[in-house]
């Protein structure tokens, strides 16, 4: 099942909608994606909301989302049911849970939408380097109110890119970050389909490629 069409539909509402069309000539066998974060789909994993949208690019698409935080509820929205729809969702703990333990555990709570992220930004950002406070301590935090999480992945920041041909693309830098050494386990920014213009499919194969990570479709 993929997901569902209100969300598709929020995503039009902020950003603006078409899919090239097959030629005649047989295309040559693809190769199937790698899926570095496979895994993960037997374990319990904290799923962070989209912590920051760049503010400027060359191509001047994100001054034409007219409200952002909508946009990134709606990526957040996109992503959990596109990853349910591949089998990732009976264990994984996505943001409205994590909003609900806050509630649950109002003197012990984070929240998601407050991330001190920025580290994750960072050129130094690597596997094996360790997050320090005040991440290092939400994160501790966000996964001791699970039952059995350990590792928090984090879309860390969403910008839009120029391709060398001229067109743009979605790209979204993410983070899969131990919560109790707070070592970087995987880091890496998952880029989506270029296309010609401003449009929602911009978001919608950015989703889709990230969640080929984990799983096929």
């Amino acid at each position: 099942m993929r997901p569902p069409f209100r969300l598709l539909y929020s995503l039009l509402i902020v950003l603006g909608a078409c899919r090239p069309s097959g030629g005649a000539e047989q295309s040559a066998p693809v190769a199937e994606p790698a899926r570095p974060l496979a895994f993960l789909a037997t374990q319990q994993l904290v799923v962070a909301p989209l912590n920051r949208l760049r503010e400027a690019d060359a191509l001047g698409w994100t001054q034409q989302i007219p409200r952002s935080r909508e946009f990134m509820r709606a990526f957040d929205e996109a992503l959990q049911a596109e990853l349910g729809a591949r089998g990732l969702s009976s264990r994984w703990v996505y943001p409205p849970a994590l909003v609900q333990a806050g509630r649950n555990s109002p003197s012990y709570a984070v929240d998601p939408y407050a991330l001190a992220a920025g580290p994750l930004r960072s050129p130094s950002a690597a596997v094996g380097v360790r997050v320090a406070d005040p991440l290092a301590g939400q994160l501790r935090t966000m996964v001791a109110l699970q039952e059995s999480a350990r590792a928090v992945l984090i879309p860390a920041e969403l910008w839009f890119d120029r391709t060398p041909a001229g067109q743009g693309v979605a790209v979204v830098r993410l983070a899969l970050v131990d919560g109790r050494t707070t070592e970087i386990r995987w880091i890496g920014d998952v880029r989506g389909t270029p296309q010609a213009s401003f449009s929602r499919e911009l978001v919608t194969s950015l989703v889709a490629h990230t969640a080929d990570l984990f799983a096929a479709p």
